[in-house]
């Protein structure tokens, strides 16, 4: 791309030099093709730094598929941005996911090793935001039961607080992951989920609002404050966060 970029120059020089010896332009013609240069030139930057940006994150697949066992999937691009902060970049290599509280067997896993450590399931699964959106994705990921049996919560522990780099958060009841096959995703539409829409890890809340499906998970955290509310919960949407129920208090 930076070729391209000294081509264009090359070819503005040539054209000033035909003009002083031609003498064929006027003064407007000169600045016209000024202009036009240096828009080709930054045109070129542009997508010269989108192509290095994409080329160097290994965690991001660009094809997804559209249909699963005859079900038709919405697309990753039908996700809307609304986010608290904006879209999350994490570095795959530095990656932890914390988890703590009233567990036995406190942990930190890398990314590798949440993918490669636990049995994979798929499902297609709805999200339904509050703002009057869906979209209809498979999911790839891990049960997330799987996991806190790794860590072992304790007899006093009855909620699971998620937190996510941004400083998102929110809880659910211990039960709700015992009770249902809930996962971790970290592939959507058979792509890895870019940073976009949550890379790493975004929880799969079925049957639950959008605004509790946590995206760049960061740190899971065992407690026994069943009255604790996450960034949503404190402004007044419903601490369940039920489907069939209003999103407000």
């Amino acid at each position: 791309m930076s070729r391209f970029i000294w081509y264009n120059y090359i070819s503005f020089l040539t054209i000033i030099k035909d003009f002083e010896m031609t003498k064929k332009f006027k003064f407007n013609d000169i600045i016209l093709v000024v202009f036009v240069v240096i828009m080709i030139a930054g045109i070129g930057y542009y997508f010269y730094t989108v192509y290095n940006r994409v080329r160097g994150s290994r965690h991001l697949d660009v094809i997804e598929i559209n249909n699963y066992q005859g079900q038709n999937l919405s697309s990753i691009n039908d996700f809307r941005e609304n986010s608290i902060k904006g879209p999350q970049y994490i570095n795959q290599e530095n990656y932890q996911l914390n988890i703590k509280g009233l567990v036995q067997n406190p942990k930190s896993f890398g990314y590798d090793e949440v993918i490669n450590g636990f049995a994979s399931q798929k499902k297609v699964v709805k999200l339904n935001c509050v703002e009057g959106w869906s979209v209809t994705i498979l999911w790839q990921g891990i049960l997330l039961r799987d996991l806190f049996d790794q860590v072992k919560p304790t007899s006093q522990a009855n909620t699971v607080i998620f937190r996510a780099v941004d400083g998102y958060s929110t809880s659910f009841p211990l039960s709700y992951f015992y009770d249902n096959d809930i996962i971790m995703a970290y592939k959507m539409n058979d792509a890895v989920i870019p940073p976009e829409t949550g890379f790493p890890f975004v929880l799969v809340a079925e049957s639950k609002w959008g605004y509790k499906w946590i995206k760049w998970i960061s740190e899971i955290e065992f407690s026994n404050d069943q009255s604790f509310e996450g960034y949503w919960e404190k402004r007044g949407y419903s601490d369940t966060g039920d489907l069939n129920q209003p999103f407000l208090k």
